[in-house]
């Protein structure tokens, strides 16, 4: 049971149809752990909700700690002790070992990140289970697992180094960290790339294979690394080998996976040329999760704490259109007053999964945890979480 968030949107978003269905009303049988969440959830409509969160929340005292991503909800990201992005959360959970029960709200690989960093005494508690992530679900473990045996066949996996977004399951940052790879974040990836080919020999040189985010892989390459598009190739784990050629696996710089961000993903060129029209003297600023050619028509690109980052030092009275999630830009939109700051595309845009996690849900895992009984907590298989901690120690000692 979830609630559609506020439909006060900015100016000139449109509310299509489509879009209000991906908003949290119903499972999606693509995401993570489509399932719906179990236990009788507070109604939506019970006025008592923030009142509840308080006291469920002020109970518990430092027994718990909320964590927030920037996309979520306001009703959500009110509770929360730190707000930020998914590795930052991360680290925040893992740097405090006195909190009994970390509540993630985000989305499901999030929570896995927090587990595998967290102590085995703490439990992380994720208030929907159904909240998932699409791009995440795009790599599955067979599929890489998979991929690895084509790319072994065609006689070059002794060296591909594997580097996977934080953007993916438990199970494919396992594989990453058994495979000698490492994490990257959108903030650090050029430094992971960079560090990748570093593993390759004059004689030997590294190719990397990027999961699961396509977008982000080819961005960093090519924009910020110098490499040509046709360094790079396209898997597509639903076509035989990947649908590629032997010759264009072997003749490759960087493998991309077939994957990318369903919110990131619907931001076209027309967006960026559209608002440049509507909005004068505008800057667009966009996510690296958007395609290539949308990052080639905005002004700036960069990791959501550099959209943040960067509105934060921006002249008052300047424009910004951003390119990413739409409670994220509502929020800079209020808490910069003194700018003009307009959603990048003209239609509602959350993330569907995101909005899983709502204020019912916060209240039912809080009050729960205040009964003595965890739910929906995150566990990631011991082996697993070895190898997932193994790659994500290679990101933090990153240069």
């Amino acid at each position: 049971m979830t609630t559609t968030p506020d439909l006060d949107l900015m100016p000139g978003v449109e509310a299509t149809p489509l879009a209000l269905l991906l908003l949290g009303r119903q499972s999606d049988p693509s995401s993570e752990r489509g399932v719906d969440c179990p236990g009788d959830l507070p109604a939506a409509s019970d006025p008592t909700l923030v009142a509840r969160a308080r006291a469920a929340k002020a109970a518990l005292g430092d027994r718990v700690f909320v964590l927030g991503h920037h996309y979520q909800r306001d009703e959500v990201i009110q509770f929360a002790d730190v707000t930020g992005d998914s590795f930052k959360l991360a680290q925040q959970a893992a740097a405090r070992p006195e909190a009994e029960f970390i509540v993630f709200c985000g989305v499901h690989f999030m929570a896995e990140s927090a587990d595998v960093l967290t102590g085995p005494d703490q439990a992380v508690v994720l208030p929907d289970l159904a909240a998932g992530c699409s791009m995440a679900d795009m790599a599955t473990f067979d599929q890489v697992e998979q991929c690895w045996d084509v790319l072994t066949a065609a006689g070059i996996a002794d060296t591909v180094v594997p580097v996977s977004y934080m953007n993916s399951s438990a199970a494919i940052k396992g594989f990453t960290g058994r495979h000698g790879g490492t994490i990257c974040t959108s903030s650090n990836a050029k430094r992971a790339l960079t560090w990748a080919f570093e593993q390759g020999t004059a004689g030997h040189p590294t190719k990397v294979l990027f999961l699961p985010d396509q977008h982000l892989g080819r961005n960093t390459a090519v924009r910020e690394m110098g490499l040509l598009l046709e360094d790079c190739v396209v898997y597509d784990p639903h076509k035989p080998g990947g649908g590629l050629t032997v010759e264009q696996l072997r003749a490759a710089t960087v493998i991309l996976w077939k994957g990318h961000c369903s919110v990131h993903g619907r931001f076209t060129v027309d967006s960026v040329r559209d608002v440049r029209g509507r909005v004068p003297g505008v800057n667009v600023l966009v996510h690296p999760e958007c395609t290539h050619d949308v990052v080639r028509a905005a002004d700036l690109v960069g990791s959501t704490e550099f959209i943040i980052s960067t509105l934060d030092a921006a002249e008052p009275g300047s424009a910004w259109a951003i390119g990413t999630e739409l409670n994220l830009v509502r929020r800079l939109a209020k808490s910069h007053p003194d700018k003009t700051v307009v959603f990048l595309d003209k239609t509602v845009c959350f993330c569907s999964t995101m909005n899983r996690i709502d204020l019912p849900h916060l209240v039912w895992s809080l009050e729960q945890l205040v009964e003595g009984v965890v739910p929906n907590r995150i566990e990631v298989e011991p082996e697993t979480a070895r190898w997932a901690k193994a790659a994500l120690e290679r990101m933090l000692a990153l240069p």
